[in-house]
């Protein structure tokens, strides 16, 4: 299908919303995104300024990938995320608004850090958007994808921080992964795979994004058993870890962690679900890499 001659952008974007309306709850939302993509401007700047151009050639297409639920995410390559451009293909999974939360609460735990660990690091927006107001900090991001970490150097290099950040191939459950991390870390950030392996999933995400990072067993607590248990060793003295959790995870994590020798406290997003957790070493003990 292609576009009727003589359409405006305005005109486009109503029809493609009112195809949309059958697979996505953001129909018209994801219309202008797919058109500020092939118009090469902002979405604001679009619907300023270029509402009564003609409308771009192509986005009958880019909707009919959109039918057959690909994230608008991966149709364009790109997603904000705190404030930031990211690079996103299906190699990664796509930042979501919620995951903020997690830097917010860096930022406010350890302003001073130096070192910074991000575990699943993906398409590094956890660890690069940290980078950026911690401009004297360095990080490491891991990953057990190379495809992954193909992605994260991009965006470190579109972003200005590839002198801060390093990328390395590791995976948590295998001896050895910490070796030449270069820690203790005065930061650690880990968005791990947590979602229960018989979950319901909208097709835009279960049919899309990469498993590997979504799936965590039957509870969805498989690797919060493996890598919690060994954030202690990774920690510098004062040093903090923000785990991302699944929104009814929170006392199951937080056992995982008391269990660890770690405290732990609850930081929640902005729908007030549980989303992260903080975590420390307690006052006078000290971890073993201290």
């Amino acid at each position: 299908m292609s576009e009727p001659a003589g359409q405006t952008v305005n005109d486009a974007i109503r029809a493609a919303a009112v195809r949309l309306e059958a697979t996505s709850d953001t129909a018209r939302l994801d219309a202008e995104l797919l058109a500020a993509h092939l118009l090469g401007v902002t979405r604001s700047e679009m619907l300023l300024r270029h509402m009564r151009d003609p409308a771009p050639p192509g986005l009958a297409a880019l909707v009919a990938r959109r039918l057959e639920h690909e994230p608008v995410a991966y149709i364009t390559g790109r997603q904000e995320f705190y404030g930031l451009p990211f690079i996103v293909s299906p190699a990664v999974l796509i930042p979501r608004g919620d995951s903020e939360v997690l830097v917010e609460a860096a930022l406010a735990a350890r302003p001073d850090a130096r070192r910074v660990l991000d575990c699943g690091t993906g398409s590094g927006a956890l660890l690069l958007a940290v980078l950026a107001y911690l401009r004297e900090a360095g990080g490491v991001g891991i990953d057990c994808s190379e495809g992954a970490l193909a992605i994260a150097r991009r965006n470190a290099e579109a972003l200005g921080l590839a002198p801060q950040a390093e990328w390395r191939l590791a995976d948590w459950h295998a001896p050895g992964w910490t070796d030449g991390l270069g820690g203790p870390f005065d930061l650690i950030l880990a968005n791990p795979p947590y979602v229960e392996a018989d979950a319901a999933l909208d097709p835009s995400v279960r049919d899309h994004e990469p498993a590997g990072a979504l799936f965590a067993g039957p509870e969805g607590l498989d690797d919060y058993r493996v890598l919690v248990p060994q954030l202690p060793g990774l920690l510098a003295p004062g040093g903090v870890a923000l785990v991302e959790i699944g929104h009814l995870q929170a006392e199951a994590v937080g056992a995982i962690a008391a269990a660890a020798g770690l405290e732990w406290s609850l930081h929640r997003d902005l729908a007030g679900r549980a989303r992260a957790l903080e975590l420390k070493i307690p006052l006078g003990k000290a971890g073993p890499l201290a």
